[in-house]
């Protein structure tokens, strides 16, 4: 307007602002192209996602990842909940320094608790990491991680619509995206990050698509001469530090390997058109839309017209009924029934730990001691039971696990004569409670851990080692009962 002669000219300050115009226009500041890290470790980008409520087979509702900023190869863990983060960063920082001979020097990420603890500052100052946090409500700054997130879920949502899987498979999905993801090409580099994080080529003629058919090779010790070669299974990814595949039973005819339990096996033919989930026939309930046709035996002819009469039926919809998601997470998920299934399953960790506890009781208690068997005496057996104790909602509490004697492999009068265990009937409990009630009395509650096992054998009972327990160098030697075990 000055140029103009609209208004008078007057001399302009770059410098002066005003505070009006500042309010009522403020916009964000851009975010700048930061600099590309060119060697390993240098900086690790992460983040924690949610799956937006749904859990996997073994509980699990988080994910967490570690992307290197040279390579941008991938780590992925699945978590129960955002404090295990810390945990995870330890094994990650473990693996990836041992494998690459480098110290990771800086750590990026939001401000979640999970990273702004007190436990993983002091983590990262004890080890020298620089830790690196975003602005606040700008994740932007952490655009690496949010990015490598997004691209995850669209391939595990992709993954999942694709093959029919029920939605409890996303965690075996996203670890299988993670996988595909680190063995192809980024824009960043021509090279893969697996070329880039491990010096050498990946090869890919092994990749199968996520959710087929496959027909898994029944391994040779449980192999029948008669009866099929394979049980049918679907593809769920691929088995770490292994060269192996992750299978969902489908059907299987040997009693060793239950339906609905996940594998691990090489020996596998893929059928990858067909697509066990996506093909089973659906519900009504899942397309209520769709109408039942009119059978001929709905209709009756009329003798005096020649015409046919329609059946008069109620115009009401019929629904079946919807028994929510959880019901059929329910039939999928299932308990080991074996110490193979239960060490080869995803919820390993949880069920070795579960065992360790059990049999650190069982020798805490000295419940038997290693020896020979006596010429003539036969050893009894002893089995792994598993069960997974759940919450009101469903969801997993613990996993237990206990050490059982085959007790049917015993002989009445020789190796036991009594039949029974003492327990306290209700009535007698409920006259307690009513006595302290009368009395003003306080009740003390309490459980004895392992308690049956308390008390001392008078018989003398020989049982083989257990499962995963069998002693290095003493394989032949039996363990001689000194106390109860469950099952006898």
């Amino acid at each position: 307007m000055m140029n103009l002669d609209l208004i008078p000219k007057t001399p302009i300050d770059d410098e002066h602002k005003c505070e009006i115009c500042v309010q009522a226009k403020h916009t964000r500041l851009p975010f700048k192209s930061v600099y590309r890290d060119s060697e390993l470790l240098e900086l690790i980008h992460s983040d924690v996602c949610d799956s937006n409520r749904v859990l996997t087979r073994g509980g699990r509702k988080y994910f967490v990842t570690f992307i290197d900023d040279h390579s941008k190869y991938c780590y992925t863990y699945l978590l129960k909940t955002k404090d295990e983060v810390l945990d995870r960063f330890k094994v990650y920082k473990s693996e990836a320094e041992n494998q690459l001979d480098r110290k990771i020097k800086i750590l990026r990420s939001d401000r979640g608790g999970e990273y702004t603890s007190n436990e993983m500052t002091n983590f990262c100052e004890e080890h020298g990491i620089i830790h690196e946090v975003t602005a606040p409500y700008s994740p932007q700054s952490n655009g690496v991680a949010e990015r490598k997130n997004c691209t995850l879920l669209d391939m595990v949502n992709a993954m999942l619509l694709s093959s029919g899987a029920p939605d409890n498979l996303w965690g075996e999905a996203l670890l299988s995206a993670c996988y595909i993801l680190n063995r192809i090409p980024n824009k960043t580099n021509d090279k893969t990050p697996y070329e880039l994080w491990k010096g050498r080529t990946p090869r890919i003629n092994y990749l199968k698509v996520w959710g087929c058919l496959a027909k898994v090779g029944i391994p040779e010790p449980k192999k029948r001469k008669i009866g099929p070669k394979t049980v049918d299974a679907v593809f769920i990814g691929y088995a770490l530090d292994s060269n192996a595949n992750r299978f969902l039973v489908t059907h299987s005819e040997v009693n060793e390997i239950s339906n609905n339990t996940i594998i691990e096996a090489r020996d596998a033919v893929y059928f990858e058109n067909i697509f066990p989930f996506k093909d089973r026939t659906p519900s009504s309930s899942s397309n209520p839309s769709l109408t039942p046709s009119t059978s001929s035996h709905d209709q009756m002819p009329n003798s005096q017209s020649g015409q046919v009469i329609e059946l008069r039926r109620s115009k009401r919809e019929r629904i079946e009924k919807n028994l929510g998601e959880g019901f059929f997470t329910f039939l999928i998920e299932g308990d080991p029934s074996t110490y193979e299934e239960a060490i080869s399953s995803p919820d390993a960790p949880f069920w070795k730990e579960a065992i360790n506890n059990e049999y650190n009781s069982i020798m805490e208690n000295n419940t038997w001691f290693l020896a020979d068997l006596p010429l003539g005496s036969k050893p009894i057996g002893c089995k792994w039971i598993f069960k997974k104790k759940l919450r009101a909602d469903g969801t997993i509490e613990k996993y237990k696990a206990r050490l059982v004697a085959k007790e049917f492999t015993q002989k009445k009068g020789l190796d036991y004569f009594d039949t029974y265990s003492p327990v306290a009937r209700i009535s007698s409990i409920r006259t307690l409670l009513a006595l302290a009630s009368i009395h003003d009395m306080l009740i003390h509650q309490m459980d004895v851990k392992t308690a049956f096992l308390n008390r001392d054998l008078e018989e003398e009972i020989y049982m083989e080692q257990p499962e995963g327990f069998i002693a290095k160098g003493q394989e032949k030697k039996v363990c001689r009962l000194v106390k109860s075990l469950y099952g006898l």
